[in-house]
């Protein structure tokens, strides 16, 4: 068994395609794919939608997202703390009454 191309033949039947070129890369000849550039390469494209981060700019927005995060954490923990305390606030025992002696 082949993996060979048919096509119609126009009276019903099937005829075999021939084959032109094993490999298939020597068919592509468009400029973006490289092969027919000097040197078989794709030219340096520039991309005006990507502006690259700087290093310092990233470092700095994950410094300044866990800062935030942490004060975040700890100004609301100091603020429901008081508020915890009053919720969970255990009931007073009831006195002890002793009997007086006689």
């Amino acid at each position: 068994m082949s993996l060979q191309l048919h096509r119609p033949d126009g009276k019903g039947g099937l005829e075999v395609r021939p084959v032109t070129d094993q490999n298939w890369r020597n068919q592509l000849k468009s400029s973006r794919w490289g092969a027919s550039l000097k040197g078989g390469t794709l030219p340096e494209l520039s991309n005006p939608e990507m502006n690259p981060t700087s290093t310092f700019r990233s470092v700095l927005f994950w410094v300044a997202l866990a800062a935030i995060t942490f004060i975040v954490i700890v100004v609301g923990y100091g603020v429901a703390l008081p508020a915890v305390g009053h919720v969970y606030a255990l009931p007073t025992p009831l006195p002890t009454i002793t009997p007086i002696p006689a």
